[in-house]
């Protein structure tokens, strides 16, 4: 599938602004993303088994919000690897290490070859609407749609006050989602952008470079 071009993917994207590690969607809502570690669930013992399903239920008994949780499957690209060492191997003055080099460096190039080795991304995705933050009447409401940008963070003092609120759920998943022996970690703005581009833009593995951040336009609505 080709990439998107810019203005083509502003488009479908259904984002007004990304800042602060906030992404500030078009109906006035803002959303975190949670990157997620994975575990080897079937390489422990039983009882640990147990115990991670136990923390996991706690985590989905403990919420009183809605998550999103995606997974993101891509080719992995063992390039920059074999790239690596390639480059050990012109450092290596050692006759018998650089025929091992080369060796390790052909027997991986024929495993990817034949295999479809893949790598998975985990993510959570964490909303905060504003009309969460105040009962609200039906102009107010009416307002709201209207208006919703300006909602949201046209006064900044009211978008502090979201995100800071957005920002304490994350850390309500975080700290429940420890016990289960996952490490998770919230993106940055850059992070986001770059997972936004690679969604919208997918290839042919797992992470695509973004060419030039501040053309993507998504820091200022």
């Amino acid at each position: 599938m080709a990439g998107m071009g810019v203005s083509s993917m502003q488009e479908q994207l259904n984002v007004s602004e990304i800042k602060d590690g906030v992404v500030v969607v078009k109906d006035g809502s803002l959303r975190a993303v949670l990157a997620v570690s994975s575990i080897n669930f079937d390489l422990k013992s039983s009882t640990e088994q147990e115990a991670i399903i136990f923390a996991y239920q706690r985590f989905l008994n403990s919420l009183d919000f809605p998550i999103q949780i995606v997974i993101s499957t891509r080719k992995f690209d063992i390039k920059p690897y074999l790239e690596m060492l390639e480059r050990k191997k012109d450092t290596e003055r050692n006759n018998l290490l650089r025929n091992q080099i080369d060796d390790y460096v052909h027997f991986i190039t024929e495993l990817v070859n034949v295999s479809n080795i893949m790598s998975k991304l985990f993510y959570i995705t964490i909303p905060f609407y504003a009309v969460e933050a105040k009962r609200t009447g039906f102009m107010d409401k009416v307002m709201t749609k209207i208006r919703p940008r300006k909602v949201v963070y046209q006064e900044r003092e009211k978008f502090e006050t979201y995100k800071n609120q957005l920002f304490q759920r994350v850390e309500e998943v975080e700290e429940s989602l420890s016990g289960s022996g996952v490490r998770v970690a919230p993106l940055d703005t850059q992070e986001l952008i770059e997972m936004y581009y690679n969604c919208y833009n997918p290839s042919e593995f797992e992470h695509v470079a973004v060419p030039t951040l501040e053309n993507l336009n998504l820091e200022r609505g």
